[in-house]
Order: structure tokens, then sequence, then C-alpha cells
């Protein structure tokens, strides 16, 4: 297929599912295609998300220049939800799954999954597909559902989030991926890699009820970050976020977006839904506190279509 026949067709499959997403304002992120190294975000769009990924990891050296033999590895997806995958409320199973082996390729010794879910945890790991997913690329699936599971931290530099409890896995991996899943949210107004950093803690009430925007924000500055940032957006739900009501509120954008800033990430995220990324709170406010860059303008991207 031709790739404007595919973008038109991607297209009307977004008015199909409801969208108010225009033509020219969706294709933004796909002008002017980079043709340097050493990029600051990879935007693929147009395949299958695994094979996407396949794709996009070699612009950045391949999971080896992030993960050395021998080191634990955990991947954070979003499992928040006890939804099916068409739904998209949480991360794709199948991008999670390619995640793994690609660690596992590089050398890692293990390789860890979890999340602190809203539903009950056993029936979000299983219809997500994310706990066999993982199983079957042979990572190590993990509860996140009692408190023994977290130790507090301080967050220096933090204005409200000054402690907070992080499940042990956060601090005792040597390294780990961020792998959010692109949605519209009821409160942020999207969620995608700073917040979901929210399934890494004990207590979201306190966010919740001090400044939430703020508290996502907070969190950027604690020492353990990711190294690099995965983001699914190949379903995307644009409405009724975070948990989506139907199938209808899903567009099926076939996009992915890699990069080791997840504010350049959450950023450029932010205008596949359409929204201007200085008007989501905890982006612009992270920007200011110098915790990465969400002006694309001054951004390396590569961005290929397949």
């Amino acid at each position: 297929m031709k790739r404007r026949d595919f973008f038109k067709k991607s297209f009307n499959a977004g008015l199909a599912a409801g969208t108010a997403f225009s033509l020219r304002r969706y294709g933004n992120m796909w002008e002017n295609e980079g043709t340097s190294v050493g990029y600051d975000l990879v935007a693929l769009m147009g395949g299958k998300p695994e094979t996407m990924f396949d794709l996009g990891i070699q612009e950045f050296g391949g999971m080896g220049a992030f993960i050395k033999k021998g080191q634990k590895v955990l991947v954070k997806p979003n499992i928040g939800w006890d939804r099916t995958p068409e739904y998209a409320a949480t991360t794709n199973p199948l991008l999670v799954k390619r995640i793994i082996e690609h660690c596992f390729k590089a050398g890692a010794k293990e390789v860890y999954v979890f999340d602190h879910t809203l539903d009950n945890w056993v029936n979000c790991y299983r219809n997500s597909g994310i706990e066999r997913a993982s199983k079957d690329a042979g990572a190590k699936v993990v509860p996140a559902n009692s408190e023994s599971y977290y130790q507090e931290v301080s967050i220096k530099g933090g204005q409200i989030l000054k402690t907070t409890k992080v499940h042990h896995l956060i601090l005792e991996t040597d390294i780990f991926l961020n792998v959010p899943v692109l949605k519209d949210h009821s409160s942020t107004r999207m969620t995608c890699c700073l917040k979901n950093m929210m399934g890494s803690v004990w207590d979201r009430g306190f966010w919740h009820k001090n400044n939430l925007d703020q508290c996502i924000a907070d969190y950027a500055n604690f020492e353990r970050k990711p190294v690099l940032n995965i983001v699914d957006c190949s379903n995307v739900m644009t409405k009724n976020g975070p948990q989506g009501v139907s199938k209808e509120d899903v567009v099926n954008m076939q996009t992915l977006l890699i990069s080791p800033d997840w504010i350049a990430a959450d950023a450029a995220a932010a205008k596949l839904l359409g929204r201007n990324p200085a008007d989501i709170s905890y982006i612009s406010l992270a920007h200011k506190m110098g915790l990465g860059n969400m002006n694309l303008e001054s951004v390396n991207i590569k961005r290929i279509k397949m």
C-alpha cells in the first residue's frame, strides 16, 4: 500500500471512530523526515507495534545501547485496567513481548514486569494479555498490590511531592524501560510517559488530593529514571479515558514513539492527540523544572513511515 493511501485509510478510520482530528493536525508529526543521526526521538507510523519497535530501536543503535550484559531490567507498561487490548486502556501486549525479547537479546540477565493496577491485579494482568506475552518472552511478572512491595524514597526538588513509596523493583533493577500507552485522561487531559509512573508508587491518593499535575512533574525529579520511553500509540483512546467506555473511543493510529527524554515523548504524544503540549499542565511544569524538553522544534526527531 502506498504511503498516501495508507495515511488516508488511517485518517478515515479515525473519523469512523468519532474523533475530531483534522488531517493537517495529525499530519504535522510526519513532515520533514529526519536525515541526521543522534536522535532525541524516533517516531514511526504504519506498522505493527512490534515491527515498528524492531525498526525504531535500531535508530538508537539497538537495545544494547541501553542494556549491558548481565543486567536486571524492569519493563513498566500500563496494565491499570481490566480491559482486553482492543480497548487501548493498557499497553499493547505484543509490543511488551517484543521489548522483552530485545532485552534478552542485548544480554539482560533477568527482565521483570509489573504495574500497580486500579482494577483487580490478577484480572488486569490476565485480560490485558500482558502477563501471558511477558512470560512467553521469558520475563518474570510480579505483583504490586501490597504495600509491603514498596519502599519510601525522597523526591529531591519536589515542590509538593517530597517523599513517596516506590515499588522495590524500581530500586533493585539496574535499569528500567517506561512503556506507557497514550490515551485521554479525564483529570490531566492525557496520560503517557510521566503519568505512567503513578503505577510504580503505592499512595496515588496523595497525588490526586494535592495538585495531581505538580506531583506528576515532581516525581520526574526522582533519581531513578527510565533509560528509554517507548510509547504505544498503535491504538489510542481519544476520549472517555483513562478506562474507556467502548471500542468507539479508540482510533487506530499505528504509531510508536521512542525517546530517552520522557517530556519530549509526552509532548509528541500530545500532538498526536491534537493537543498543545503547553496546555498539558504536568508537561509544562516538568519542562520548566528543567527535567526534559517539550519544545519539539528543538528536538532532533527521526520520522519513519513504514
